[in-house]
């Protein structure tokens, strides 16, 4: 009897190890992997289109850096995600669909999925028509290319899709940005063109005895995502920051600015060059309408070289993404979703005495002892383009999550107190707001700015309902709510 147990034993052993390394890679199997992929296209246009960072367009003459349109996909084996940042002062909705039709076409991913942004580089050429508000019917060669580009990179980072990890932070700048929005005590620094006054200035004159305290918060705080793989090869690395732009370029040159630099900065952090996949940095806008990066309580200060300023900015926000990096948690799988929605907003119209201070203008042209506003002609011709728009439009809005991140997607320069209710506001923790995503509408100001007037609150600067922002907020908040709910 033993000796028939001694032979059994082994037998039953060696069934029982089988059968729990067989549940044990059951188990693994059913694992979820996260995937990530990224990639650059290069976007730059041919020389002779128009760069549309001032008051008036110029040739581009010269190519300083190249543009890109940089690209990230998400997979975590139920939904994709699509992210991606173009260096452009502003992508109109038409082109940006024209790439989204293409994409999905060739993928199969929901247009809902994709969230395509410019960076508002000033040292881009246009990739808008005529109108702001009016879709284009034909497109450019360049809109045509631009689109072409976009889905080519987008197709690219998916072919690279590869095991990953996801983390993310936030850490503060706080000495790149001030409000540029400023209360001061004379009127002569308050004229608009319509004829009247405005209650603050944008881009008061720097140390003036007028100023008297700005208009508007700051938001400090650098967002961003660092994308690993699996054995902690860097991916690429998203971040986030509410600074309008930093330029100071030659006249005629092309350029991505100092998001540019933050890309070549942040790989070279991270010991990212020269690698295959290549490592895509990107440094996305936040709510940055009514900020930049100048300190207009002093009195001249340092100055600097041509793209000077804009690569030591560069090298400080990427020194301190960075520095924040090394401490974050990576996931190897996170819940991932995208919402999206058309808001319908009122187109606002000229008023009668704006229209009759434009018509008495016509009649005093030629007349050298008219004193004038400098911008009087320029919104002349918008106000003359407005009267030809639609009553209303529908503007697209987006929300996304990975993990425990939210992302906002509003297709205006929207201001820093709008990002700063959405960060406190959201289900998700952390959130924060990419600009000019999904299309190009000019300035969103809150109610409250409008009152006080300034540029971005023109109309020509923007266009919409003055209470825009509030029925923005609340429809990402609904969203974000709708996201949530996939969480219960």
């Amino acid at each position: 009897m033993f000796s028939n147990l001694y032979r059994i034993l082994p037998i039953t052993i060696c069934i029982t190890l089988a059968l729990t390394l067989c549940v044990k890679t059951q188990a693994e199997e059913k694992q979820p992997v996260l995937l990530a992929g990224a990639a650059t296209s290069n976007i730059t246009p041919p020389l002779g289109e128009l760069i549309v960072g001032g008051w008036k367009p110029i040739p581009a003459k010269r190519i300083h850096d190249e543009l890109h349109a940089r690209c990230i996909v998400l997979d975590n084996g139920k939904v994709k995600l699509v992210i991606v940042l173009c260096d452009n002062v502003g992508i109109p909705e038409s082109v940006f669909d024209l790439a989204k039709e293409q994409v999905h076409k060739h993928t199969s991913i929901p247009k809902s999925h994709l969230l395509m942004a410019s960076t508002h580089t000033h040292s881009a050429t246009t990739a808008r028509g005529p109108s702001k508000v009016l879709r284009e019917t034909e497109f450019t060669e360049y809109q045509k290319f631009l689109a072409s580009r976009i889905s080519d990179g987008v197709r690219r980072a998916l072919y690279q899709l590869e095991p990953a990890r996801i983390g993310w932070g936030q850490v503060d700048e706080p000495s790149e940005v001030f409000n540029r929005r400023w209360y001061v005590n004379d009127t002569s620094l308050l004229t608009n063109p319509f004829g009247g006054l405005d209650r603050v200035r944008m881009n008061p004159p720097r140390g003036n005895k007028a100023l008297d305290r700005p208009a508007g918060p700051t938001d400090p705080q650098v967002s961003f995502i660092s994308i690993q793989s699996q054995k902690g090869r860097p991916i690429a690395l998203l971040a986030n920051y509410s600074l309008h732009y930093v330029g100071g370029v030659q006249s005629g040159d092309v350029s991505a600015d100092y998001f540019g630099y933050f890309a070549k900065y942040i790989e070279q952090k991270l010991g990212a060059q020269d690698q295959s996949p290549p490592f895509v940095g990107i440094l996305s806008n936040g709510t940055s309408g009514d900020v930049n990066n100048i300190n207009f309580t002093q009195k001249g200060g340092k100055r600097y070289q041509r793209y000077e300023k804009m690569q030591e900015v560069a090298e400080k926000v990427a020194s301190r993404v960075y520095e924040a990096q090394q401490t974050i948690k990576y996931h190897n799988w996170v819940p991932l979703g995208a919402a999206a929605a058309k808001l319908p907003l009122k187109l606002r119209k000229p008023t009668p005495e704006m229209l009759a201070h434009f018509e008495k203008i016509k009649a005093e042209t030629g007349d050298a002892n008219r004193s004038k506003h400098r911008r009087e002609e320029i919104y002349a011709d918008r106000i003359a383009k407005i009267m030809e728009a639609p009553d209303q439009i529908e503007v697209p809005l987006q929300v996304m999550r990975i993990g425990s991140l939210g992302i906002c997607a509003i297709p205006f320069e929207t201001f820093t107190e709008t990002g700063l209710e959405l960060k406190e506001r959201s289900p998700f923790q952390p959130t924060f707001t990419i600009e000019l995503a999904n299309g190009s509408f000019g300035y969103l100001p809150t109610p409250e700015q409008h009152r006080l007037g300034g540029y971005e609150t023109w109309l020509g600067t923007n266009y919409v309902q003055k209470d825009a922002s509030t029925k923005i907020v609340n429809t990402l908040l609904e969203l974000f709510a709708r996201l949530k709910k996939e969480d219960s």
